[in-house]
């Protein structure tokens, strides 16, 4: 009996040492790397452009899905985070690339501190953390989220963003990473570029610009395909390209002056572009709500918690009392900038409602996790975590996505 009691108390003792456990793999992942690679602001439609020789061969030897439904808002951001976490914005807390927060106070994406800054980030668990936790080695190049520590880990390796950092550049620094020995090669990696974003922000989607820049990151990929098969290595590395969302074409005089909505007396809007948060100022509640609320000819406004229940947006305390949406084609600036914002000029703008077909974001993937040659239906971009942790065998943080969108284009589902 006493020995039956004493082997019962060893199994307990098990089973809670294995419940205080750190996370581990689900499975290893062997000597098969994951990168991911964002292009900011590739839209869907750009495949049909001709000018992508090396994502399409990229495309045949995996897998693509015939578009991707980015999350609201439609910006950098909160969809960057949104990949590497399964959270929609409203659930991680990036809600917006301009948001407030009472504790914090601003945060703008160019604003170098409150990028580093952790709590802006707590909300979510990206990918190269749950990595770190599990044991396994992580680097980022440029990834929107890497630069600050985030629940008291950072990735091994990551770099403060650098637009002056050319494609080839990066892609070379990336293949070093992927080059070295299994006991320094990360186990998950990422690697992002803008320029397409902000050349179809200047010139709109439709641009010689835009045609450039697709044709100089094709060529960039091309030489990231080239040099992993160069070193035999091509298919011993799943890789996933995606984007963040789509670009839109804003056509001359097609701006509005913020201040026209609602002047700085009655309330302060905290975000710009397409999606506008207002909050009103004490005392003039009742008055914004009743300008504001409803349709308009260029925007529609809603108190936060009547928004429209496919955006999964409004509930989080960064997210103002009331949102505008700008119809597509149309922001809202300040109006002191108004003159100096082309307007005689067409440019591209995106953070529109993620059901537009031009806000559709790329997914497509290739490795020895992967299919060959599949196209699969259009996917949520929260599903793409899911498959990030499945890759590297950890287990899936808490997150909005699912899998079963994604296990078509798996070899073994």
């Amino acid at each position: 009996m006493r020995s039956i009691l004493s082997a019962a108390a060893s199994a307990l003792l098990v089973l809670v040492l294995a419940a205080c456990a750190p996370p581990t793999r689900v499975a290893p992942p062997a000597d098969t790397p994951l990168l991911l690679i964002s292009i900011d602001g590739f839209r869907a439609s750009y495949f049909e452009l001709g000018l992508t020789p090396h994502i399409e061969r990229f495309a045949s030897e995996g897998v693509r899905a015939q578009w991707m439904t980015p999350s609201y808002p439609s910006l950098t951001f909160p969809n960057h985070y949104t990949l590497v976490t399964g959270l929609r914005p409203d659930h991680h807390g990036v809600v917006h690339n301009s948001m407030s927060d009472e504790q914090l106070g601003r945060f703008k994406i160019s604003d170098r501190d409150a990028v580093g800054e952790t709590r802006w980030w707590n909300g979510g668990e990206p990918i190269w953390i749950g990595a770190q936790k599990a044991g396994l080695r992580s680097a980022t190049l440029f990834w929107p989220g890497s630069e600050a520590p985030i629940r008291g880990l950072r990735p091994n390796r990551w770099r403060p963003f650098d637009a002056a950092i050319d494609e080839n550049a990066r892609v070379d620094e990336v293949l070093a990473w992927l080059g070295e020995p299994a006991s320094t090669r990360p186990h998950v990696a990422t690697l992002y570029f803008d320029a397409l974003d902000r050349e179809g922000h200047d010139h709109g989607p439709n641009s010689p610009q835009v045609r450039e820049a697709l044709a100089r990151i094709d060529i960039a990929i091309g030489r990231l395909l080239e040099g992993l098969s160069a070193r035999k290595q091509l298919d011993h590395v799943n890789i996933v390209l995606v984007s963040d969302h789509g670009m839109a074409e804003v056509a001359p005089g097609q701006r509005i002056a913020v201040e026209d909505m609602v002047s700085p007396e009655q309330a302060v809007v905290t975000s710009l572009g397409q999606s506008i948060g207002i909050i009103p100022n004490r005392g003039h509640e009742a008055e914004v709500e009743q300008r504001l609320l409803g349709p308009h000819v260029t925007y529609d406004c809603w108190r936060k918690a009547e928004l429209p229940e496919h955006w999964h947006y409004g509930s989080h305390p960064r997210v103002p009392p009331i949102v505008c949406q700008m119809h597509e084609g149309w922001d809202a600036i300040e109006r002191e900038k108004l003159p100096k914002d082309g307007l005689g000029q067409t440019r591209g703008s995106h953070g529109f409602d993620p059901a537009l077909p031009s806000m559709r974001a790329i997914f497509v993937a290739r490795g020895p996790a992967f299919k060959r040659g599949t196209t699969i239906p259009a996917i949520d971009n929260v599903d793409v975590y899911p498959l990030l942790a499945r890759l590297i065998g950890i287990p899936a943080a808490h997150n909005d996505g699912e899998i079963a969108p994604l296990l078509p284009a798996l070899r073994e589902p």
